[in-house]
């Protein structure tokens, strides 16, 4: 008759590899909470000129937009937004604000009817000497947008200096001013 077989006996570290693949994990982790990936798009015109359009006016009575707009000699800030957008809103104030400091700030309003968009500029103000109507995000999409509010610093040639993601915040305004004078060089 056989003796039955000893019960096998496991490495010690077997019984800690557990425990250091969750810690492994734990690092990885606490790795990549303090160092985020970035998660903006950044435009790739940056110090390109813009792409050629011609946008309708987006409102009765407040001129469209197009290239040939832009490229007058004067600064812009160029602001895509939309009515529907509650950061838009949130920014209104700044954006009042650069034009009080005498930027012109003009706007591509993102698939809007012209009712919200009358309706969203009487609660919030109208800072824009134009408005164009961009139904199909066409503009947006070929400036490297990646959503609404992104503004845009313009040169006087037509020329994409600066790309500000998000709405600008009152601490931003400073900056954005610092842009359009490095623009106007």
């Amino acid at each position: 008759m056989t003796e039955p077989a000893a019960p096998r006996k496991s490495s010690p570290w077997l019984l800690w590899l557990p425990v250091i693949m969750f810690a492994g994990f734990i690092a990885v982790v606490a790795y990549n909470l303090r160092n985020p990936a970035e998660r903006e798009v950044r435009s790739a015109l940056i110090d390109k000129p813009l792409p050629e359009f011609a946008l309708p006016a987006a409102l009765t009575g407040q001129p469209g937009l197009a290239r040939k707009d832009m490229a007058d000699g004067k600064v812009r800030v160029l602001n895509i937004f939309a009515s529907w957008c509650v950061p838009c809103a949130v920014e209104a104030p700044q954006l009042a604000e650069l034009r009080a400091k005498g930027v012109d700030v003009v706007g591509v309003a993102i698939r809007d009817r012209p009712e919200d968009l009358a309706a969203f500029l009487a609660r919030h103000g109208n800072p824009f000497s134009r408005i164009g109507g961009d139904n199909l995000s066409s503009i947006q999409f070929a400036l490297g947008s990646s959503g609404v509010p992104e503004s845009f610093v313009i040169d006087g040639k037509g020329v994409i200096r600066y790309q500000h993601i998000g709405e600008i915040r009152p601490e931003q305004v400073a900056l954005i001013m610092e842009k359009v004078r490095e623009a106007g060089e």
